[in-house]
């Protein structure tokens, strides 16, 4: 193709959304006020946009997650102003989802991307996981109305519980509230521990669980 039909191609897409997926692995998110981004996602952005980092790793508009291989914070930025900020992740997919005023969605905190700041949102870690994932699981609570941006390696898969999950394997879940649970039958070949005995128990007979084909911390 020449120049032209290139650009014509790949170029941004116009939409009314704030959240808008360009590709499969970039979010244009139209800013008017404030986003929260993940810190280093920005690729580009058009218009007056200015970007906050926010460093400290407890709760509030100030704090984001632990960075689980390392028990450090890992940072946020607010973006603000007036403009296009086009967002990724490292190759990952993006899934956007719109939550409505009663809706939730709890998200492990290495798979959120942006969300608006129309979102309340509380951190939580569960420690009993620390066995297999160093540091815990940090994860956010959003609550809307508003948009959130999730990555994922490769294309989730959407279940209903019951079901088990590896937790390094468990993107978010909406509806229901995860049990840790370790089998004891499961080991590596060489009789260490693996991740996999760890799961992640979702009971109830509502609620949704999304899983991705890929470990993120083990």
């Amino acid at each position: 193709m020449n120049l032209d039909q290139f650009t014509s191609e790949n170029a941004p897409t116009a939409s009314d959304d704030p959240f808008q997926r360009e590709n499969s692995y970039t979010l244009d998110v139209d800013v008017d006020g404030a986003v929260m981004a993940k810190a280093g996602s920005m690729i580009a952005y058009t218009g007056d946009l200015s970007f906050t980092g926010k460093a400290s790793a407890e709760g509030g508009i100030k704090g984001f997650l632990k960075e689980a291989t390392t028990g450090e914070g890992t940072p946020i930025m607010s973006v603000e102003g007036q403009g296009h900020a086009y967002l990724a992740d490292d190759g990952k997919k993006v899934q956007v989802v719109e939550l409505d005023a009663n809706e939730s969605i709890t998200v492990n905190g290495e798979d959120v991307l942006a969300f608006q700041e129309s979102l309340s949102y509380e951190i939580s870690t569960i420690d009993s996981l620390a066995g297999a994932l160093a540091g815990g699981f940090s994860n956010v609570y959003l609550e809307g109305p508003g948009y959130v941006a999730l990555t994922t390696h490769g294309d989730p898969i959407v279940l209903e519980p019951p079901v088990s999950t590896d937790p390094s394997a468990t993107v978010a879940w909406s509806g229901t509230t995860p049990a840790v649970e370790v089998n004891r039958s499961l080991s590596d070949m060489i009789g260490q521990e693996s991740g996999e005995r760890y799961q992640m128990q979702f009971d109830g007979p509502d609620g949704i669980v999304v899983v991705q084909p890929y470990e993120e911390h083990v």
